[in-house]
């Protein structure tokens, strides 16, 4: 049959990027202590096109995703899928994205009890047209900041809400970094962490651990900014705080990007 997608195109564009997104796939992310879990990721793959292709084969995609899904990933695995993926597409260059929710049992910090906390995490690998890969892992981390001004001036209290902490990090392929680490490490920077199941002495704990522990997005991104830099394995990085404020109809929201010399 005629395969219109490899016929000649004269418009003289080069497309960067091509191919498929939002395409729903099981993933299994290996966790820090060698147990395995199985998410529901969604997939974003593209390749670059040359001028003189019509069209690029949208089903490799596809072929490629499915025979990696039943592999085990940890970041750096996705290399060898999108080294794949450019080989059977004849493409320059491509990236690829795996967007999913993490889920981590959590322990509440009186009781004990424990339940599944969710985070949404990303594993993303781009090879550029040098054949340079970079891969970025991605979280964001729901929190509770608390109002060091209102803090401050009231007398009876302090307006405190969720906040939601992004960061992407980028390192190079023979260092590591657990899921499990980067969240501990950007919990730690907030007011006070978020819990799945809190109990009376729970709640009683976390609202006084806010209370004494007041911060604007500005300290809090600050914070992680500080650690982050700290972090030898660490050669580039992206921070976003944002606070959905309880006393107004806006949120607060802080940004950060930095690359290692």
């Amino acid at each position: 049959m005629k395969d219109v997608q490899n016929t000649q195109d004269n418009r003289n564009v080069d497309i960067q990027k091509v191919g498929i997104t939002d395409i729903d796939l099981p993933l299994i992310i290996q966790r820090k202590n060698d147990t395995d879990q199985v998410v529901s990721g969604i997939a974003r793959a593209a390749v670059s096109l040359p001028r003189n292709y019509k069209g690029t084969h949208m089903s490799r995609f596809v072929e490629v995703l499915n025979e990696w899904r039943s592999k085990n990933m940890l970041g750096v695995d996705i290399k060898g899928c999108l080294e794949k993926i450019i080989k059977k597409l004849h493409a320059q260059s491509g990236e690829l994205k795996f967007k999913f929710k993490y889920f981590i049992n959590k322990k509440a910090p009186v009781s004990k009890l424990s339940a599944p906390m969710s985070y949404e995490c990303s594993f993303q690998g781009i090879i550029d047209e040098d054949k340079n890969y970079k891969f970025i892992l991605g979280v964001k981390v729901p929190v509770t900041t608390l109002c060091p001004c209102s803090k401050e001036i009231s007398q009876y209290g302090a307006h405190n809400q969720r906040a939601v902490i992004s960061v992407k990090v980028s390192y190079d392929e023979s260092e590591h970094i657990w899921l499990e680490d980067l969240i501990e490490m950007v919990e730690s920077c907030a007011s006070c962490p978020l819990y799945s199941l809190l109990k009376r002495q729970d709640e009683k704990f976390v609202t006084e651990k806010a209370w004494e522990n007041p911060k604007f997005v500005e300290d809090v991104l600050r914070d992680v900014v500080v650690k982050l830099r700290q972090n030898p394995t660490v050669k580039e990085f992206e921070v976003e705080c944002e606070a959905f404020e309880s006393i107004h109809n806006h949120s607060a929201w802080a940004y950060q990007k930095e690359v290692k010399n």
